[in-house]
């Protein structure tokens, strides 16, 4: 992915309860990496973030990496396809928006302008999930739950915290995602930055950053952020251990530290860290 202007996260950010029981509807529920080195990454994400890797068989030749934090389960990575990479698909992190039924939600996704690239369909006994492109090009996955909720920890240094929409046409995105999951997409009462938050009933958990500040030549995109009790200490080890900057951990007053980070494979995300609150 081509280095970009990202802009920082909100100050709605807010630290939560570390086990996740259930997700509701809506909200960010699953974080999956699709990687051309899945073994690689198994040991970059470890010794970035301490995830324990379990691998599951897929097949003969395939397997589901389930990353664990405090022994539960936090991310996942598998290998891409070869299709996949035919077509170039680079690798990237997948993320999941929780529904309480895949068909109903990407029923609805299709009415609304989106793209269904997956029609629903049945991951074992763990859950029905869906792929999607909205209407303005981003990609993301539906999940309805069933033996598997998906992330079970959050609010500790490793877990999924955060995720912004990068997008050129906002009016249209937040159109489409507040249709389709409820969402609430609204600035800052003193925000004059054009930053839109995502809240999902009372809780804050992305936004999308200006159309302004994208780079034209990266396809729209979901980036997710990664809870680090010290961003420049992370930035500095991803990069030891082969990772790529895209962007310098920077400070946004007043909410928290944070960097754009390719892992050595190429898919993106980002690292926040908070700052104490006043």
């Amino acid at each position: 992915m081509l280095k970009q202007l990202f802009y920082p996260t909100s100050s709605r950010y807010t630290a939560r309860m570390p086990q996740i029981d259930k997700h509701a509807p809506g909200a960010f529920c699953w974080i999956e990496l699709a990687t051309t080195d899945q073994t690689a990454a198994k040991t970059f994400y470890d010794s970035l973030f301490g995830w324990s890797a379990t691998d599951y068989p897929m097949g003969p030749t395939e397997s589901y990496t389930m990353f664990k934090l405090e022994g539960r389960d936090a991310a996942a990575a598998y290998s891409m396809r070869p299709e996949d990479r035919a077509q170039k698909v680079p690798p990237h992190w997948m993320i999941y928006i929780s529904v309480a039924s895949a068909d109903d939600a990407a029923k609805k996704a299709g009415e609304l302008g989106a793209t269904i690239l997956a029609p629903p369909f049945d991951v074992y006994n763990f859950g029905r999930m869906s792929v999607i492109k909205d209407p303005t090009g981003a990609i993301f996955s539906i999940w309805q739950a069933l033996t598997h909720i998906g992330t079970g920890i959050t609010g500790v240094n490793g877990t999924l915290c955060w995720a912004d929409l990068s997008t050129s046409d906002v009016d249209r995105a937040k159109k489409f995602y507040s249709d389709l999951f409820g969402w609430t997409i609204s600035a800052g009462e003193k925000d004059t930055s054009g930053y839109l938050h995502i809240q999902n009933g009372n809780d804050f958990i992305g936004g999308i950053p200006p159309a302004k500040y994208r780079n034209p030549n990266v396809p729209p995109h979901w980036l997710s952020y990664f809870l680090v009790g010290d961003c420049d200490a992370s930035a500095a080890k991803a990069k030891q251990l082969g990772g790529t900057t895209h962007m310098d951990p920077s400070t946004m007053e007043g909410v928290g530290r944070m960097a754009v980070i390719a892992d050595p494979q190429g898919a993106v995300f980002s690292i926040f860290q908070p700052l104490p609150h006043a």
